[in-house]
């Protein structure tokens, strides 16, 4: 196999969740560029038909499913439909996840301000948004005897970060279930099962823009933060998570599993001193 060939993406099946997001959509549309077959699900059609439509517009492949991430009932129905379909997928891709304002503590708040509901929330969307469609769509693998799992995980999984503390435990899960799974689907189903993750360091997008910049573009005090802690001193942009991306969804990374790929800007590295 030449090198070409090893990053090749043509005709690969990638169920994608999360992808109508900022990130997620640049995700998607590179993949389709490269001649994967994107199978797009959402709980919200709307996002969904409007994502499939410009990938298919393009030139691309893709397809829609609805089905709540958090709902095992909803996946196990939506990954009967995704079988009869296709028969199979090579990758899944779990991005859907989120915040919400109960699970942060502001800096007026302390930790008795916590809201448990909120929490719950996160940690259903992030953690078991990531399990559940595993579960519901790992079979389509089985069958053809190799898969890719592909999590996001973020920055704040490892450097638990002020503010965001329901966020930052969600995905630390995500970190662990990534290499707990990577050695569970190697030992029991071999190794052309691999699992890893990509955690994005500081991306603007729609959920953080008003945390990290004013209304006129200049940094918030977080925002500025984040920035003297990034050595490259920027944020990212969705472009640059494409190239770990196609890296982790071809053959070219068939021997990586359980790993855990920073995209930050060296944000990971620095000490602050």
């Amino acid at each position: 196999m030449n090198s070409s060939q090893i990053f090749s993406l043509e005709g690969k099946k990638i169920a994608f969740s999360g992808a109508t997001g900022v990130l997620g959509h640049a995700m998607a549309m590179h993949l389709a560029q490269e001649g994967a077959e994107l199978l797009i699900i959402g709980r919200t059609p709307d996002k969904v038909n409007q994502l499939v439509q410009e990938i298919n517009s393009k030139g691309g492949k893709a397809w829609g499913y609805f089905a709540d991430v958090t709902d095992e009932e909803s996946l196990i129905k939506m990954a009967e439909i995704i079988e009869a379909q296709h028969g199979r997928i090579d990758t899944l891709i779990n991005s859907a996840g989120g915040n919400m304002p109960g699970a942060v503590i502001r800096p007026d708040q302390n930790f008795l301000d916590l809201d448990t509901h909120s929490l719950r929330k996160v940690m259903d969307l992030n953690y078991l948004g990531t399990v559940l469609p595993i579960k519901a769509l790992l079979p389509l693998m089985l069958k053809n005897g190799q898969g890719n799992i592909l999590n996001i995980s973020s920055m704040a999984a490892t450097r638990p970060m002020t503010r965001v503390m329901g966020y930052a435990s969600a995905k630390a899960a995500i970190d662990n279930l990534t290499k707990w799974l990577s050695v569970e689907l190697a030992h029991k189903h071999g190794p052309n099962f691999r699992v890893n993750a990509i955690a994005p360091g500081f991306f603007l997008t729609e959920q953080n823009r008003t945390l990290l910049t004013e209304a006129d573009g200049s940094l918030t005090q977080r925002g500025n933060q984040i920035i003297t802690h990034t050595p490259m001193n920027r944020f990212g942009k969705p472009e640059d998570l494409l190239g770990a991306l196609h890296w982790l969804c071809s053959d070219a990374s068939a021997f990586v599993t359980g790993t855990i790929v920073a995209v930050d800007g060296g944000f990971s590295a620095y000490s602050g001193v």
